[in-house]
């Protein structure tokens, strides 16, 4: 079995939510599209889609939202992949942490409607993170439990810093945290590019730095402030999945480990590595030599599968396949830590029914 836990979902039904903020897509004249959130428009692509276009075999915008209103689209390419489930989530530039409260909570809502309707059909493939309005905790458990209890969402993505000026261990934010510990359901943390935050100078952002580089940043600062700011003492059974193999974290274990001990002001009780057992990462990563020191240094058990499906930098083989280690340890990654984490079996979970291909489809 293989669940991927990191695959964002693009719906047609909850852009365009605001005149300004968007999030639009607009035609080009050559048959491309670009993203426009704000004053902010993305500049980076996704290979196939690129290709395609190149070819003059790309659908334009209407057709694309038309594919991608429909899930049996999204399920084809799983298939191609040898995917048997995935876990959706919503796309890093929609978070709108850094919007109105009306809105902030506005977009959460019809969020989590369009993403429980997609996956409603899709034979226990398709599920989803919810989405909450981290910028107004207050409104953010009733938002939580309702995708929990009548949406059926699995967990909560959430952005790595600054949700509209509070992080990961802002006082504020306890109530979201007691919430996730109360359902028992982790949380999946993707970084956004905070240009989209700069108002008009959003796009002084060059070569994306702050998505391909920032997003990294953050899901560490995540990290660092769930650690040091004693988040994890007053929630000792907060589980969070930090994706993009855990920004820069498992490659800084020790240097983190050593400056929390020294640091003049940190609010945990423990030494940093206790709290490693709340933490689970993907082996997101392209290089074998990287994923395997990934298993070495963090363990099979606490490593998911997932591979940001569709995105730009998506891994876009079998992330698992010559990596060295046990059959059991290989299984732990691709599906059995995903089912302990969302309390499901093996029975809750539909099966691809298509070999795997060697690449992976354009997915919508």
């Amino acid at each position: 079995m293989l669940i991927d836990l990191h695959a964002h979902i693009v719906h047609p039904d909850f852009y365009d939510q605001d005149p300004f903020w968007g999030p639009q897509f607009q035609e080009k004249n050559n048959g491309d599209f670009s993203l426009k959130v704000g004053h902010w428009i993305l500049t980076l692509g996704q290979p196939e889609r690129r290709a395609a276009v190149a070819a003059g075999t790309a659908p334009r915008l209407e057709e694309y939202w038309k594919m991608a209103r429909d899930n049996r689209n999204r399920l084809k390419s799983m298939d191609a992949a040898g995917q048997d489930a995935q876990v959706l989530s919503i796309p890093s530039h929609c978070y709108m942490y850094w919007t109105s409260a009306e809105f902030s909570i506005r977009l959460s809502e019809r969020f989590n409607e369009v993403a429980a309707q997609y996956c409603a059909d899709s034979d226990n493939r398709l599920f989803y993170w919810a989405h909450a309005p981290l910028n107004v905790p207050e409104a953010c458990p009733d938002i939580i439990r309702h995708a929990v209890k009548e949406y059926g969402a699995v967990g909560l993505s959430a952005g790595g810093a600054n949700f509209g000026g509070l992080e990961f261990d802002s006082p504020e934010l306890d109530i979201v945290w007691k919430t996730m510990c109360d359902l028992d359901l982790p949380i999946f943390v993707h970084g956004y590019n905070q240009s989209v935050t700069w108002g008009e100078k959003a796009n002084n952002d060059r070569y994306e730095t702050t998505a391909i580089v920032g997003m990294n940043y953050d899901e560490s600062q995540c990290f660092w402030n769930l650690v040091c700011g004693g988040v994890l003492d007053r929630f000792p059974d907060l589980k969070v999945y930090i994706t993009h193999a855990g920004g820069f974290v498992p490659y800084q274990l020790g240097r983190l480990d050593e400056c929390n001990k020294n640091l003049e002001v940190r609010h945990n009780k423990h030494d940093m590595m206790h709290y490693m057992k709340n933490f689970w990462f993907d082996p997101e990563i392209h290089a074998l030599p990287m994923r395997q020191a990934m298993v070495e240094l963090i363990g099979a058990d606490q490593l998911v599968y997932g591979t940001n499906f569709g995105g730009s930098d998506a891994i876009r083989f079998d992330m698992t396949a010559d990596l060295r280690i046990s059959d059991e340890d290989k299984d732990k990654i691709r599906y059995i830590n995903a089912l302990k984490l969302f309390h499901k079996d093996e029975s809750d979970i539909g099966r691809c029914q298509v070999p795997a291909a060697d690449a992976m489809a354009v997915p919508v």
